[in-house]
C-alpha cells in the first residue's frame, strides 16, 4: 500500500511542479515581448 501512495503522491507533486513552471515560462516569454519586441513596431 506504501508504494501506491508513494506513486500516487509523487505525480500530484509533479503536477504541482510543472505546471507553474509552464506558467513561469510562459510569463517570461510574454514580457519579453511586451518589453522588448512590441517598442520596435508601433502602432500606427
Amino acid at each position: 500500500m506504501e508504494i501506491v501512495l508513494a506513486k500516487v503522491w509523487t505525480f500530484w507533486i509533479a503536477v504541482a511542479l510543472v505546471v507553474p513552471s509552464i506558467l513561469v515560462v510562459l510569463g517570461i516569454i510574454g514580457m519579453y515581448v511586451k518589453k522588448v519586441v512590441m517598442p520596435r513596431y508601433p502602432k500606427r
